[in-house]
């Protein structure tokens, strides 16, 4: 279990380490063979009827992979740019160019830490104004050479501070939003972990939609939603099954288009996997996508947005 497990997953853990026990002893392998039987059919009844809120738990994993680490599985020559122009570099924000299978594609992505340091550095993967701008700036350069966009997000939301609202938080993202929408080259989007409210919304204007199994989406964090509608974070499970935050939620409600699934368990173990079903599953939508005239291709993509959250009788 990679030394972190999460509440829910601690049955299997225990099996595990009677496995462990095991090993090396006289006679053990029949009981071996036959709990590891035991873990398998747990695995699978466990991770098949996660809860929202266990989802919200997987998609916030520690060692759940994050941009970068697929980045380095799938494309070749990634020259990472710096800077909106404006005011500075924005760490949460990671945006260049590479080649992904015989596709010269500009990546616009919000990368998280790892450990303290960069965790600070990086401001938690809550980008700044200048973060947005930043990756407007790629995409528009993408757009002038047409080169299609592949969007990764995973952030809990934009930051909030002070200073970020000096410099117009608000104002970057509605930027975004509407400029993104006119780019006349394919934007493939992949919700990798946390997409939360317009943080996530300002990359995640798109042709496609993608979503991994265990990640989550939805307009505000479950303990901001149980703040106030409860004022109380602790009701953060009620929280998450009322906001319907999960990729199956938003595929039933057609919000995105794709979930692309998971080793059983999670992203986090099996980060090589997962990198390989990322980059076929992105392929394979660009290679729709670039067959499509560009004037469709906007127009569908205006269609696309204009029809959610549309209630009909």
């Amino acid at each position: 279990m990679n030394g972190i497990w999460l509440d829910f997953e601690k049955p299997i853990v225990e099996l595990e380490a009677k496995i462990e026990e095991l090993k090396g002893l006289p006679g053990s392998h029949e009981e071996i063979k036959r709990l590891r039987s035991q873990v398998e059919k747990l695995k699978k009844r466990i991770y098949s009827n996660l809860s929202r809120w266990q989802r919200v738990q997987l998609a916030r994993h520690p060692r759940r992979p994050y941009p970068l680490d697929i980045l380095k599985l799938i494309t070749d020559d990634f020259i990472e740019l710096h800077g909106d122009r404006r005011f500075g570099d924005d760490k949460a924000i990671v945006a260049g160019f590479a080649k992904l299978d015989g596709f010269n594609v500009a990546i616009v992505a919000q990368q998280k830490g790892r450990d303290t340091k960069e965790k600070i550095r990086r401001n938690f993967g809550m980008p700044h104004p200048e973060g947005y701008r930043k990756a407007l700036r790629i995409m528009k350069l993408a757009a002038k050479f047409g080169m299609p966009i592949i969007a990764m997000v995973d952030t809990p939301g934009a930051y909030p501070g002070v200073g970020a609202e000096e410099r117009g938080q608000s104002e970057a993202i509605a930027t975004n939003l509407s400029e993104c929408a006119l780019l006349p080259v394919p934007i493939v989007v992949v919700i990798l972990g946390e997409g939360g409210s317009g943080g996530a919304l300002a990359i995640a204007v798109g042709d496609r939609i993608l979503m991994f199994e265990n990640a989550i989406y939805s307009v505000i964090s479950p303990e901001g939603c149980a703040s106030i509608l409860w004022r109380d974070s602790s009701k953060n499970k009620d929280a998450a099954e009322a906001l319907k935050l999960t990729a199956q939620d938003l595929s039933k409600f057609k919000i995105i288009d794709e979930i692309i699934p998971e080793p059983v368990g999670g992203a986090h173990l099996d980060i090589e996997l997962t990198a390989k079903t990322f980059k076929e599953t992105v392929i394979r939508n660009l290679k729709t996508l670039t067959a499509i005239p560009v004037d469709e291709l906007l127009s569908l993509r205006i269609q696309k947005f204009q029809q959610l959250g549309v209630y009909k009788e």
